[in-house]
């Protein structure tokens, strides 16, 4: 069993290196449908984990200079704080197995709307030109720092949303943020996030240390190696098989059956390659093709 977590935080931690989101969305379903973790242990045992991984990703892109620290310091200011109060609402709600349930629906709620960010985030790159220059990024401190405030709550509550939200929130707010610098600076401001969820899970007894101990074998080394090779990596297949993952283990906290999931899984990967192709024959068809080069005549 242990080693099956390990792999498991392998794939997860390449993920996260790879995209900067993806770190609670994908392991906690992870270890409460695979491994049967109860969904409270499981949402403290992934913050702690991904308050360990997380910065070793940071450092890649922070070295490469991908990293917009104004921005991490302003949605900082919301998040940090947020995040202890979104785990003094699990101790608010009333009830052992209501609490493990009530954070189990919340996990789903959450799963959904990454699921839909990250779409909503493809669109968008989709329809940006292809030319386009880098604009300079003016950060707006209240919006920000009240948008990181409501992700650092859905983070303390269920551990879903240090990357998958926070990345809509930066997308919306900012959405000339270039690629790396987006994928960088929501790495580097999930450290601290995590860090002050993990750190008040722990202080109300919620961590399993033997849990976290067997993710982060494994996702140290795959944070790092997803990070290394984020800038060569074909982000919308990854885009693809993380919304498909999102979206089928948000149906399992919803308690959906087996049948159906396997329905929606396949359907969604039947979309996400039919919008593939389409955008691989749209792109083909708008190069430019170069004129024949015809010999010259006397007549010129």
């Amino acid at each position: 069993m242990d080693l099956l977590m390990t792999l498991a935080g392998f794939g997860v931690g390449a993920v996260v290196g790879l995209t900067g989101m993806g770190g609670g969305a994908l392991m906690t379903p992870l270890l409460v449908l695979a491994f049967g973790v109860p969904p409270l242990a499981a949402v403290s045992s992934d913050l702690v984990a991904s308050a360990v991984m997380k910065p070793f990703g940071g450092w890649v892109h922070a070295r490469r200079g991908t990293v917009n620290w104004e921005l991490v310091r302003w949605l900082c200011v919301g998040s940090v704080p947020a995040a202890f109060a979104g785990v003094l609402l699990t101790r608010l709600l009333p009830g052992d197995e209501s609490v493990q349930h009530a954070i189990q629906y919340a996990l789903g709620a959450a799963l959904v709307l990454a699921a839909v960010g990250l779409i909503a985030k493809a669109r968008a790159a989709q329809r940006a030109p292809a030319g386009a220059t880098a604009q300079p990024i003016v950060v707006r401190p209240l919006p920000t720092a009240l948008l990181g405030a409501g992700g650092g709550v859905i983070v303390g509550l269920t551990s879903v949303g240090s990357g998958s939200l926070i990345i809509v929130i930066l997308l919306a707010l900012y959405p000339a943020l270039r690629p790396n610098d987006l994928v960088g600076t929501d790495l580097v401001q999930a450290v601290p996030l995590v860090g002050a969820a993990a750190l008040g899970h722990a202080l109300f007894g919620d961590l399993h240390l033997d849990i976290a101990g067997a993710i982060l074998l494994g996702s140290v080394p795959g944070v790092l190696l997803g990070a290394r090779f984020s800038s060569r990596a074909p982000a919308g297949v990854v885009r693809a098989a993380l919304v498909v993952v999102l979206l089928t283990s948000a149906l399992k906290m919803f308690g959906a059956p087996n049948a159906l999931v396997l329905v929606v899984a396949a359907a969604a990967i039947t979309i996400a390659i039919v919008v593939g192709v389409r955008a691989r024959a749209s792109s083909t068809t708008a190069a430019p093709v170069e004129p024949p080069i015809l010999a010259k005549t006397g007549a010129e």
